[in-house]
C-alpha cells in the first residue's frame, strides 16, 4: 500500500479508474452504463479490491502479506474519518458519504482476503467456503448494490449475496485446474470424500492432465460429480438471486445484471459440455460476452 502527502481526488479517481482499465474485468462494461458518480464509486471498489487481492496472490511472505492487510485496516479506518493516505483511500471517501457505504464490508473483504493469504486454501469444510465467498464476493455485491442505486433492503442483500456465491462458486468451478496449479483448492472437503476425490492439489492436477488414463478413472468420476454439485449449489444460487430481483428495479441492477448473464453462461458451458472434463479450460469469446451483456442491458433476465 503506497502512501502519498499530495494527491488531489481527481488524481485520486483516474488512480482508480486505470486500475479497473488495467485489469480487464468483464465488470468493466457494467460499471460503464453508470453516471458518472456511481461509476467513479465502482472504479473506487473495484481498484481496493484489486490492492488486497494483489496482496493476498503476490510473492510476499505470509508475515509481510498480514502487515499489508493490516494496513489496509487502519486505511479503511481514515477513509471513514475522511483523512485516507493513498489514492484508493482518497478516491473512496466520496462514494463512502454519498452512497452511506459500510465499513464492515470492506472489513469482510480484507479477511477473505487473509484467508488467501494464510494459505493456500485446499479442501475447506463446505462452511469455511461459504465464509469465504460471502467475504471475498459477497462484500463487493453488498457495497455495489448502493452504490448503484438500489435501497438497503432484504430484496438488495439477498441478491447481493446469492449473486456473490453464484459468482465465486461458477468462478471457482472454471478454474479447477488453474487453481490446482498454484496449490489451490476451493472444491468442498465434504464432497470430495463423499465421491473419493483428491483432497490435495497435485491429486486434482494428476486427475486434470491425466486424460483418460484407466489408472485414474475412479478419482476423475469423483471429481465429476464433485462438480456437478457445486455446480448444482451455483445454479440454486442464481435462482434464489433472480427471485430476489422481482423485488428490485432490473435497471437500478443492470451493471450487476450484465455479470449474472455472463457467468450463468460460464457455468452453462461447464454443464454441458460435462463435469467429467472439470479442470481442463473453458471461456467465452468476446462475442459472446457482448451478446449476454447486450440481451441482460436491454431486459431483466427471463425466468
Amino acid at each position: 500500500m503506497s502512501a502519498t502527502a499530495a494527491i488531489t481526488t481527481d488524481a485520486a479517481r483516474r488512480h482508480a479508474r486505470e486500475a479497473v482499465k488495467r485489469s480487464g474485468t468483464s465488470f468493466g462494461a457494467g460499471m460503464r452504463i453508470l453516471a458518472r458518480p456511481r461509476r467513479e464509486g465502482m472504479h473506487a471498489i473495484y481498484a481496493f479490491c484489486r490492492e488486497v487481492d494483489d496482496i493476498a496472490d503476490g510473492d510476499q511472505s505470509v508475515g509481510d502479506k498480514r502487515l499489508s492487510l493490516a494496513a489496509w485496516r487502519a486505511e479503511i479506518d481514515r477513509v471513514f474519518a475522511g483523512n485516507p493516505q493513498t489514492p484508493v483511500g482518497i478516491a473512496l471517501v466520496e462514494p463512502v458519504k454519498q452512497f452511506d457505504l459500510d465499513r464492515a464490508e470492506f472489513l469482510l473483504m480484507i479477511e477473505g482476503m487473509e484467508m488467501d493469504a494464510e494459505g493456500p486454501i485446499v479442501a475447506p469444510p463446505m462452511e469455511t467456503l461459504l465464509a469465504y465467498t460471502r467475504r471475498v464476493a459477497g462484500a463487493v455485491g453488498m457495497l455495489s448494490m448502493p452504490t448503484f442505486g438500489a435501497p438497503k433492503n432484504a430484496a438488495s442483500r439477498e441478491f447481493a449475496l446469492a449473486l456473490g456465491d453464484a459468482l465465486q462458486l461458477t468462478n471457482i468451478l472454471r478454474d479447477v485446474g488453474e487453481d490446482a496449479g498454484i496449490g489451490r483448492v476451493y472444491l468442498p472437503r465434504e464432497l470430495l470424500e463423499k465421491y473419493a476425490a483428491p483432497l490435495d492439489a497435485p491429486g486434482v492436477l494428476e486427475v486434470v492432465r491425466s486424460g483418460n488414463s484407466e489408472n485414474l478413472a475412479k478419482r476423475r468420476a469423483g471429481l465429476a460429480l464433485v462438480g456437478r454439485d457445486l455446480g448444482a449449489l451455483a445454479r440454486e444460487k442464481f435462482l434464489s438471486a433472480r427471485a430476489a430481483l422481482k423485488s428490485l428495479d432490473w435497471r437500478v441492477v443492470r451493471p450487476a445484471l450484465l455479470m449474472m448473464g455472463v457467468y450463468e453462461a460460464y457455468l452453462k458451458r461447464l454443464e454441458t459440455r460435462g463435469w467429467e472434463r472439470l479442470g481442463s479450460a473453458v471461456s467465452l469469446s468476446k462475442l459472446e460476452k457482448t451478446a449476454v451483456a447486450a440481451r441482460y442491458y436491454l431486459a431483466p433476465p427471463p425466468d
